[in-house]
């Protein structure tokens, strides 16, 4: 962390392990903040330049949820922007045509006309939901989300990711619950998730993604109280974690399965994903130190 992260990942490890504080959080998430509500500035660090885009103002919500602070004037100036930038249908695009001009990574699409995005728009509004936002915006987007979930017929595991997260706090628990029994069994139909990390060829990588680039039980369920737990046995949940704490390296940090397309973001998202294998770890009760 303290080789190569960004001063706001060093911050955020600081208040996950060290006994941080938020406020010195929230100072360095303000660096990327636009005037318009959202964030830019390569906070999520595969779209590079300084506009705003959903994916970095996804990614500063998160932060936000992290440390206690999604709410008040500051929230309700990034839904203002959501509005701004939200397709006819309510939702959250993966890519706005503002990006265009600046270095994207090639699996991020910039179109004139982009469609709602569940990948983008599910997180968002599960973490809004989370933190009891209520906001507009959050109606038309709540229902694209329900409506995207419950239609998949076949996914992907970045898809489902966002899916999980919108259904682990939507407000209609019984309903939340049923479309997440059906998304695990499509999970396991497509054999979205690596069951047995020592048989890997066994779980093929989803099309477009980089060559091992394998989703695992902890993935989808990055806590035990997720719906998604009940998608995995105890075995092989356990199984997740093991192959998870071995993939530590030996610099302390945890390696980007992604596709790596330029060097700096890749270096920029080893630290993000180090907090997040930790705060994984943690939250099913292994020792992290």
């Amino acid at each position: 962390m303290w080789l190569t992260a960004r001063v706001l990942e060093q911050r955020l490890f600081a208040h996950h392990f060290l006994h941080g504080t938020p406020d010195a959080v929230e100072r360095a998430l303000d660096a990327y903040r636009n005037e318009d509500g959202g964030y830019g500035h390569a906070l999520e660090p595969d779209l590079r330049g300084p506009v705003s885009q959903p994916l970095h103002t996804a990614h500063a919500l998160r932060v936000l949820d992290a440390i206690g602070r999604c709410g008040g004037q500051r929230v309700e100036r990034v839904c203002r922007y959501l509005t701004s930038v939200s397709t006819p249908d309510g939702a959250l695009p993966a890519g706005h045509p503002g990006q265009r001009g600046y270095p994207t990574a090639p699996f991020v699409p910039v179109v004139d006309d982009p469609p709602g995005d569940l990948l983008a728009t599910g997180p968002v509004v599960g973490v809004l939901h989370r933190n009891a936002v209520w906001h507009a915006w959050l109606f038309r987007a709540t229902d694209f989300c329900w409506q995207a979930v419950e239609s998949l017929e076949e996914s992907h595991p970045y898809e489902v990711e966002a899916a999980v997260i919108f259904l682990d706090s939507a407000a209609d628990r019984p309903r939340a619950q049923a479309a997440a029994d059906r998304l695990g069994r499509l999970v396991r139909k497509q054999r979205l998730a690596a069951l047995d990390p020592g048989l890997l060829d066994a779980f093929p990588v989803a099309p477009g993604y980089a060559p091992g680039e394998h989703h695992f039980p902890h993935d989808f369920a990055r806590s035990p109280d997720s719906l998604a737990r009940a998608w995995f046995t105890d075995d092989e949940m356990a199984r997740s974690l093991d192959h998870l704490a071995a993939e530590q390296q030996e610099d302390g940090g945890w390696p980007v399965r992604w596709r790596r397309w330029a060097p700096a973001p890749a270096l920029e998202a080893r630290p993000l994903v180090t907090i997040e294998a930790l705060r994984t770890l943690r939250a099913h009760g292994r020792f992290v130190g």
